[in-house]
């Protein structure tokens, strides 16, 4: 009983102090493009039809780089700002996977296994063609029901609300706040999204301590070893539990040398899109049907996609090994 609670204190404060440093980065991004962005730049900037909106969305974590844990903060004030929901939503899932840190860090843990580019050409492909493809989806839904039914009043833009917006003459009145007036709003509204947030943070870090306590990487590793069809889907199921930082996650997959590498791609695709905490966190944005949408789009893409992998026979790793290239050797300290 003592480990158990051991090992929920371990993993609910690794979880917690992982994400908390680019939540508060979040907020912070999200406080200067409340305060800093016109909001009439992003109509005139996004295309009228939905399809290269939502690539454009997609695209944003190149001008926007962020994980997975500041995401959501970032992506609620963009919607507040009034970029549509399908490019809001295409942008929070692609995101953290089209971040430069993140790439690196998969080139960085795959290099030693020979087959680095591969993985981040499918990682990066993979997560660009599930984000775009759910925000179409999630467009869809939005032109049925109504952006009201699907988003909460916190992440409303003005408009939805049938407030007016903002003119040029109120836009050039906010040019002539002062700096310490700037500064202060900028504060304000990131210290509001930053509670706002952290509280369903530690609920998702609660939730996927208490998961992690019955269920182990090695139970899925024994499993998918037993079971090589269920190797993919134990993956997909162990990345919603861990709750990874995307700029960490490629360690822990790579770290699975006896897995497949559409396990693995698998793994590292549905990870920064959907895990327990972000689930929480997706409450405080998003109304039950959307996330449901979301899910939903995910997990059936990260499936497909990966299946069509393997049945296809990419396996880099396996070919490496055909080819008399060594393995890497896991070497532990003395």
């Amino acid at each position: 009983m003592v480990q158990q609670i051991q090992d929920f204190v371990l993993t609910f404060s690794s979880i917690l102090w992982e994400a908390l440093p680019f939540i508060v980065l979040g907020a912070v991004v999200a406080g200067f493009l409340e305060e800093l962005l016109p909001q009439q730049l992003i109509t005139r900037f996004l295309p009228r039809h939905a399809v290269p909106a939502v690539v454009i969305g997609g695209l944003l974590g190149l001008v926007f780089p962020m994980c997975e844990c500041g995401i959501v903060v970032v992506m609620r004030r963009l919607l507040r700002k009034g970029l549509p929901l399908s490019c809001c939503v295409a942008y929070m899932l692609a995101g953290p996977i089209l971040n430069v840190i993140v790439l690196l860090s998969t080139y960085v843990a795959f290099d030693l296994h020979g087959y680095a580019w591969q993985m981040i050409g499918f990682r990066a492909g993979l997560g660009f063609l599930v984000a775009c493809l759910t925000g179409l989806a999630v467009h869809a839904v939005e032109q049925k029901h109504g952006v009201k039914a699907l988003l909460k009043p916190l992440a409303l833009p003005p408009a939805a609300k049938g407030l007016k917006m903002a003119g040029d003459e109120e836009e050039e009145k906010a040019e002539r706040k002062s700096v310490w007036t700037r500064i202060s709003n900028i504060s304000e509204t990131a210290l509001h999204d930053f509670i706002d947030i952290t509280v369903f943070l530690i609920l998702g870090a609660i939730l996927a301590a208490v998961a992690k306590m019955y269920i182990t990487p090695d139970e899925i590793a024994r499993l998918s070893a037993d079971q090589p069809m269920l190797a993919i889907p134990a993956m997909m199921g162990l990345a919603v539990l861990m709750c990874l930082c995307s700029e960490a996650d490629a360690f822990v997959a790579a770290s699975f040398t006896e897995m497949t590498f559409a396990a693995k791609l698998s793994f590292l695709v549905l990870g920064p899109m959907l895990d327990l905490k972000l689930l929480m966190m997706y409450t405080r944005v998003f109304r039950p049907r959307l996330i449901a949408v979301i899910v939903t789009c995910v997990v059936t893409q990260v499936l497909a996609y990966t299946m069509i992998v393997h049945f296809a026979g990419v396996n880099p790793q396996s070919a490496l090994s055909r080819s008399g290239t060594p393995a890497p050797v896991a070497t532990q300290g003395k």
